[in-house]
């Protein structure tokens, strides 16, 4: 569905997958083929942009850079306020490690959880619900919903060249903004890049 319908005779010119790169799981950023756990993996950025009503990586280019750091353990920001059960659930969902993500079966039986909620979740809710009614009028907001025209949401051919193994972190959208990482990457992903296009050139 995400590719041209003549693909398998272009297949033999062109090598690479493609696909919208933020709801790429990294293994399929690799050059692996789409599984029921790489869409998984799209779900659980899915369920993530409709909580957080914000689109992913919306603010930085779509590019070789941005695929090394998804393979290194990069997310987009969870909202502070969602319940921990729904933050928990998207968190397993991306997981680096396609054999760690939840199957079909689990993630409705834990989404259905949520019909028969306790106190304690039915507060985080509420809480949820309080919040993100604020950050819907919030100046801030407005501000980070700027797309970045190098930001690009429609299905395309991708073939980046020597990713790293995809592994878990911490960062987050947040952290990368905050470390300029348009000017800030580091010597082996410029390396790589840098290979990558004197490859292309030749």
């Amino acid at each position: 569905m995400c590719q041209p319908a003549n693909s398998e005779k272009q297949s033999a010119k062109q090598e690479g997958i493609y696909g919208v790169l933020p709801y790429m799981a990294p293994e399929v950023l690799r050059g692996c083929q789409y599984t029921k756990a790489s869409d998984i993996y799209s779900f659980g950025i899915m369920m993530n942009e409709y909580i957080s009503e914000e689109i992913p990586y919306n603010n930085i280019p779509h590019n070789h850079a941005l695929s090394i750091k998804i393979c290194k353990g990069l997310r987009p920001n969870i909202f502070k306020y969602t319940p921990k059960l729904l933050a928990d659930l998207i968190t397993k969902c991306w997981d680096a490690k396609a054999e760690n993500r939840p199957t079909a079966k689990e993630l409705y039986q834990k989404l259905n959880k949520l019909l028969i909620i306790d106190s304690d979740t039915k507060s985080q809710v509420d809480e949820y619900n309080d919040k993100i009614k604020l950050n819907r009028t919030s100046e801030k907001r407005s501000i980070n919903f700027q797309t970045h025209p190098q930001a690009i949401y429609t299905s395309r051919l991708l073939n980046f060249k020597n990713l790293p193994e995809p592994v878990n972190s911490d960062v987050t959208e947040t952290t990368l903004l905050s470390e300029c990482f348009d000017c800030q990457l580091d010597e082996l992903d410029l390396n790589e890049i840098n290979q990558d296009e004197e490859n292309n050139t030749e």
